[in-house]
């Protein structure tokens, strides 16, 4: 079984949606991120160096979550993943999933989402 560093519930205000409503008032979102990466060095180290910085992972989604809109969360998600795959490099596969905390539907649902996956590209 691989090692992972995950961080689950990354809140925050965003404005991702299909209705003019959901990209001018926003929505409440929830992001979930697992990160296969090798651990038994910082195990060995107790460096944060030699480890995924889940501070920098949370600072990173919540900076693209509050950035440009998107239309759908499967976009939002897709930049999330190529960006921290990209900036994590000894990162092997992210997982990633995005919740809509207020959809705009009628009825009462708590939330809508979606789970992508991505693995680095290796050479």
């Amino acid at each position: 079984m691989p090692d992972l560093v995950f961080i689950e519930g990354i809140k925050f205000h965003g404005y991702h949606g299909l209705t003019r409503q959901e990209r001018q008032i926003g929505v409440r979102l929830s992001v979930d991120v697992t990160l296969e990466v090798d651990l038994t060095r910082a195990g060995r180290t107790d460096r944060v160096a030699d480890t995924v910085n889940y501070q920098r992972v949370h600072a990173r989604v919540v900076e693209l979550g509050r950035g440009r809109s998107h239309h759908l969360l499967e976009s939002f998600a897709s930049t999330v993943l190529d960006a921290l795959l990209a900036e994590f490099p000894g990162v092997a596969r992210i997982v990633l999933r995005v919740r809509k905390e207020t959809p705009v539907l009628d009825g009462i649902v708590v939330s809508v989402g979606v789970e992508m996956e991505r693995e680095h590209a290796h050479g």
